[in-house]
């Protein structure tokens, strides 16, 4: 991993996404890219804003915005707290996820580590989250903060998975981080009644899982529960996981809304950092 990029809205989330960068970037000698971006907005929008002098436009609103961006941007960047760490910082105009998705391509970007608040109910439903549409659809690792997070105490991954070769990329991604961190995975099949399958049959899977990959450092387990979601939210407190990795599947449309993504809702609802991947057809 050379190249981390953490997309920032000033947020504590987002500040603790930096923190988490910063701390990893000094393990794995990685650059960090700093982004903002500064949403487009339709003429009018101000009146819903408060309200803006009728003798300033738009453009020159936007040019003063941009330069207190920039300004705030590398200030943060300037803290001692990040001295010795290499952070490069950009401001974007636009929409937050294209742009996101822009910089990870434009910049070769092997992890994004993000902040989010999570959400629930109608807000969850209705509004959604850049950070959601992230974890869904980026092209490398993704990793969502709520809280601070120290990768010198990352011990204990607890990676939930149906271990199928659909999933290859995923661990092989993920097999990378757990060597940087030297870290434990805890493999687990997260059992329901609308999936079920015998014990003895997902062991011998996953062990098959473990042989294909050259796993080493893990755990199998077996956690039953009636959703896959609280599973593996309930799993990660079982053993105190320092990190929950899974899979993400990247569907849009009406297999999105009819499936769901377990990825998703457990990013946004856990409390522990949670590392995801885009399973790669």
């Amino acid at each position: 991993m050379k190249k981390i990029l953490v997309p920032t809205d000033f947020s504590k989330q987002a500040e603790y996404a930096l923190d988490a960068a910063a701390n990893l970037s000094k393990k794995i000698d990685a650059q960090i890219v700093l982004l903002h971006v500064v949403e487009g907005f339709a003429s009018g929008s101000f009146a819903t804003m408060g309200g803006m002098p009728d003798d300033l436009n738009e453009e020159v609103f936007m040019a003063k915005l941009l330069e207190k961006s920039k300004s705030d941007l590398q200030k943060i960047a300037d803290q001692d707290k990040y001295s010795g760490t290499n952070i490069h910082t950009s401001v974007q105009v636009g929409n937050a996820f294209t742009h996101i998705s822009k910089d990870i391509l434009e910049n070769d970007a092997d992890l994004v580590i993000m902040g989010s608040q999570g959400t629930s109910g109608y807000e969850e439903a209705f509004i959604g989250s850049n950070t959601e549409k992230v974890v869904r659809f980026a092209n490398c690792p993704v990793i969502t903060v709520k809280n601070p997070v120290n990768f010198d105490q990352i011990n204990d991954i607890a990676f939930a998975a149906d271990f199928r070769d659909s999933e290859s990329n995923v661990i092989e991604a993920l097999k990378i981080l757990q060597n940087a961190l030297d870290a434990k995975l805890h493999l687990v099949k997260v059992d329901t009644p609308g999936t079920f399958e015998s014990s003895r049959v997902i062991k011998k899977r996953i062990q098959a899982f473990v042989q294909k990959h050259n796993l080493e450092n893990y755990t199998i387990e077996i956690y039953n529960e009636y959703s896959e979601e609280d599973g593996i939210i309930y799993f990660a407190d079982d053993i105190d996981a320092d990190l929950i990795a899974l899979a993400t599947s990247g569907r849009t449309g009406l297999m999105h809304l009819l499936s769901g993504s377990i990825a998703e809702d457990v990013a946004n609802h856990a409390q522990r950092a949670v590392w995801t991947c885009k399973v790669i057809d």
